[in-house]
C-alpha cells in the first residue's frame, strides 16, 4: 500500500493518489496548494489506512473524519472552524482535534479546549459554540459505530443562587409572536420575506431551507421531504396551507433551488446562515424599529406556538425534526395527515396572507425594499440604542 502526492496543471490543490490494502483506488482532495502541508496529510492518510488495517475502523478513525462525514450527511459547519488552503490549516474546534483518534478524545481534553477557544464566556454561549457541534459530530460517529456511546459533560449555571440569566438573550434564541414577525417582514424586501414567511409557517432551520430544492415540495399533498437533516437523518415537513399559493408558484416556474436572493441567484450559505440576508435584515430593523427578530427566531416562534395550540409534544418533535421514530424515518417522504393538521394551527395574519408576492414570489423576487431616507436612519438608530437599553437594565 503506498500513497502518492498528484496535481494537474489546471488543478490548485493537491491530490492524493494509490490503493488501499485491497487493491481499492484512493484518489481524495487535500484541499491545500500548500505541498508541505499536502506531504503531511498523504503521511498522515497512509498511516491512518495501515491501523485500519491492523486494528480496525473503531480504532482509527479520527475527529476530522468524522466531521467530514458528518458534513457530507447533512451536518452544519457552524463553529467548527475555517480552513485555510494555503497553509493548509484549520482554525477553531477542527485545529485541536484534527488527526485525533476518537478513541483518544477525553473529558479532560474536551474541557481544556473550551477554556482554550472561549475563555471568560458564559456557560449557554460555550454550550451552543463548543459542546453542541462536537456532541453532534460524536453522536453521528457512534450511529456509523466508529465510536463507543459516551455521556459528555456540558458545562452548567452556578448553582445555590438566584441568578435567572447571565444576561439578555440572543437574538434568534427566542421566539416572538406573529404580529411581530409580520411588522419586520413588511420592512423586507421580497426574497428575504419568502424566506422568512417559509421559515414561520414550517419550523425548519435555516440551514435546511437554504439548501432546499423545488424537488423536494409535494404542495398538493402539503409535504417537504428532506433526504438529510441536522442529526443526519432525513425527515418530513408538514405545509402550512398559508404556503400553499406561494410554494405552488415557485414549484411550477423556479427549477433548482427553493429561495433566492433578489438578483434571482440560490443564497451562498455563511456559517450556517444566508450571508446575503446580513444587510437586508438590519435595514429592516431599521425600518420598523423590530430588533428581536432573527432568522432562527422562527424555528423558536413555530415551536413555542404548537404547544399553545394544544399540539402534543410528539407531533411537535416530529415537525422540528426533533424525535424521529422507525417508522417516520422510514416513511418521510409520506404526508402525514396529522402533522399537517397541527401545523395548521400556526396563526395568520390577513394582511400577510394578502400581499401579491404571497402568490406571486417568482416574477417579484426582484422587488427590493425602499430605500432608506437619513432621517428613517436616525431614528432606527435611536430605536436600536434604546432597545439596547431595555434589555440590558
Amino acid at each position: 500500500m503506498r500513497l502518492y502526492l498528484w496535481r494537474r496543471e489546471d488543478h490548485h490543490s493537491w491530490i492524493i493518489r494509490g490503493t488501499d490494502a485491497q487493491g481499492n483506488e484512493i484518489r481524495q482532495s487535500t484541499k491545500t496548494t500548500n505541498k508541505a502541508a499536502a506531504e503531511g496529510l498523504r503521511v498522515k492518510l497512509e498511516k491512518e489506512l495501515l491501523d485500519e488495517q491492523v486494528h480496525g475502523k473503531k480504532a482509527v478513525v479520527t475527529f476530522d473524519a468524522a466531521a467530514e462525514s458528518y458534513l457530507e450527511n447533512g451536518g452544519s459547519p457552524r463553529f467548527l472552524g475555517t480552513f485555510d488552503e494555503e497553509t493548509g490549516k484549520w482554525s477553531g474546534l477542527m485545529s485541536h482535534l484534527i488527526g485525533v483518534p476518537l478513541k483518544n478524545i477525553t473529558q479532560a481534553q474536551m474541557n481544556e479546549i473550551g477554556k482554550t477557544l472561549y475563555p471568560n464566556v458564559r456557560p449557554d454561549t460555550l454550550n451552543r459554540q463548543l459542546w453542541t457541534p462536537f456532541i453532534a459530530i460524536w453522536s453521528h460517529a457512534e450511529r456509523m459505530e466508529w465510536a463507543q456511546p459516551k455521556r459528555w459533560i456540558r458545562p452548567k449555571k452556578p448553582k445555590g443562587t438566584n441568578v435567572v440569566s447571565f444576561g439578555p438573550k440572543r437574538v434568534g434564541s427566542y421566539p416572538v409572536p406573529y404580529g411581530t414577525a409580520w411588522e419586520f417582514i413588511r420592512g423586507l424586501g421580497v426574497a428575504n420575506a419568502t424566506v422568512f414567511t417559509i421559515l414561520f409557517y414550517t419550523g425548519m432551520r435555516p440551514i435546511e431551507l437554504f439548501t432546499m430544492n423545488t424537488s423536494q415540495v409535494n404542495v398538493a399533498d402539503r409535504w417537504i421531504t428532506l433526504p438529510k437533516s441536522k442529526i443526519g437523518e432525513p425527515r418530513g415537513v408538514p405545509i402550512h396551507q398559508a404556503l400553499v399559493p406561494m410554494l405552488t408558484d415557485m414549484v411550477e416556474n423556479r427549477p433548482g433551488r427553493l429561495v433566492r436572493t433578489w438578483e434571482n441567484e440560490p443564497f451562498t450559505v455563511y456559517d450556517d446562515n444566508g450571508g446575503q440576508m446580513k444587510k437586508g435584515i438590519a435595514a429592516a430593523r431599521l425600518r420598523t424599529h423590530v430588533f428581536d427578530v432573527a432568522p432562527y427566531t422562527a424555528r423558536h416562534t413555530v415551536s413555542t406556538q404548537l404547544v399553545v395550540e394544544g399540539v402534543h409534544p410528539h407531533k411537535k418533535d416530529q415537525i422540528l425534526g426533533h424525535a424521529a421514530d422507525d417508522m417516520s424515518r422510514h416513511y418521510t417522504h409520506v404526508p402525514q395527515a396529522p402533522l399537517i393538521e397541527a401545523i395548521n394551527k400556526l396563526p395568520t395574519i390577513q394582511e400577510w396572507l394578502d400581499q401579491d408576492w404571497m402568490r406571486e414570489p417568482v416574477k417579484l423576487v426582484g422587488r427590493r425594499a425602499k430605500t432608506l431616507k437619513e432621517a428613517e436612519r436616525v431614528a432606527g438608530e435611536r430605536a436600536y440604542d434604546e432597545w439596547r437599553a431595555r434589555r440590558a437594565a
